[in-house]
């Protein structure tokens, strides 16, 4: 009984771009008790595998959080087998604005203490007295509300390629980070109308009983994120308060939601929104690069991580320890990359 993907990524990719069916990218979460999360872990992935899917799920104590590729053919099957599963029973779920099929090539479901990363105490406030969900177009009228705060829940790659007008957006590199920030620098602002919003929706779900917990009066949150909001407002023909592309966690890095571009290649300045991991697989940062750049730099984030691209692998691998002590990935964010882009 195999548990595990064991495909290598260069043969998962070969069998995705073989296929001959189409897929859909969606994505869910739930915050529910799971009992035994790794017995749940292992059931769901012998249930998904059979039935072709791909994706990243996280499954924790406190619940799931799943983003997903499955092939068009199973839906049906699949939604089934969400619904026979009392804790999974009528999911609400998420679907992509742009989808090419390739957003995952293997399954991956890992068991974690938490489905999102957030530092926080769980039984220090009541992770149920959540804000008020707004459906895509309450939240889309509220913005006209010149006394409404609208705080932007991702981390600031996330918010540098696409945000709503008017948000403000925490220059942090984690989630971690900004729940407590946003409790801090806001404090002077508990009786204002706050609106939280994020990819999908679960970041805010912790967020605003966060926010609660601490003394704000009137928390509200986008129900279903972006991509719902993205998917509503299509449908119905209103012209998007969101600008930009929304950031997503898989091989797409971002699916545009109106077209224009707001954010710059991080090496020369020119309007660009495309996200790229840097070659140098010892650094890998995450950083936007224009196809100009990416081809002076053979896809690394400076001259530093070209060279290192260029020697042998062995010396690589001696080099590896060092570059990892003195540079962390925000480092090479905020000390390397971060100056080129303000100078341009």
């Amino acid at each position: 009984m195999q548990l595990h993907n064991k495909l290598s990524k260069e043969e998962a990719l070969k069998k995705l771009h073989a296929e001959s069916f189409k897929r859909t990218t969606l994505s869910f979460y739930r915050y529910v008790i799971l009992e035994d999360p790794q017995s749940f872990r292992d059931a769901l992935f012998l249930e998904w595998d059979k039935l072709g899917c791909l994706g990243r799920i996280y499954i924790a104590r406190e619940g799931i959080n799943a983003q997903m590729s499955v092939p068009e053919h199973n839906l049906d099957a699949f939604k089934e087998a969400l619904n026979v599963r009392v804790e999974l029973k009528d999911m609400p779920i998420k679907w992509a604005v742009e989808d090419d099929g390739k957003s995952f090539f293997k399954l991956i479901i890992k068991v974690r203490p938490k489905i999102v990363a957030d530092g926080l105490d769980d039984g220090s406030f009541d992770v149920t007295n959540v804000g008020k969900h707004l459906s895509p177009m309450e939240f889309h009228e509220s913005l006209d509300d010149p006394n409404t705060v609208v705080i932007d829940m991702r981390n600031h790659y996330e918010s540098e390629v696409g945000k709503f007008e008017n948000a403000i957006c925490p220059d942090v590199d984690t989630f971690r980070e900004e729940i407590q920030m946003v409790v801090d620098d806001f404090s002077d602002k508990k009786d204002n109308k706050v609106l939280l919003y994020c990819t999908g929706g679960v970041r805010c779900e912790k967020a605003s009983a966060y926010l609660r917990h601490h003394g704000f009066n009137d928390v509200n949150q986008l129900h279903g994120g972006i991509i719902e909001y993205a998917r509503q407002i299509k449908q119905l023909g209103v012209k998007s308060k969101f600008i930009g592309k929304n950031f997503v966690f898989d091989e797409r890095l971002g699916e545009s939601i109106d077209g224009q571009i707001i954010s710059k290649c991080h090496q020369c300045g020119a309007p660009c929104d495309t996200h790229t991991n840097c070659a140098n697989d010892d650094c890998h940062l995450l950083f936007i690069q224009c196809q100009s750049c990416r081809e002076q730099y053979q896809g690394c984030c400076t001259d530093e991580c070209k060279d290192i691209i260029a020697l042998p692998q062995e010396e690589r691998i001696l080099m590896r320890s060092k570059f990892h002590d003195k540079y962390s990935k925000s480092q090479i964010y905020r000390q390397r990359i971060r100056p080129k882009l303000n100078h341009s």
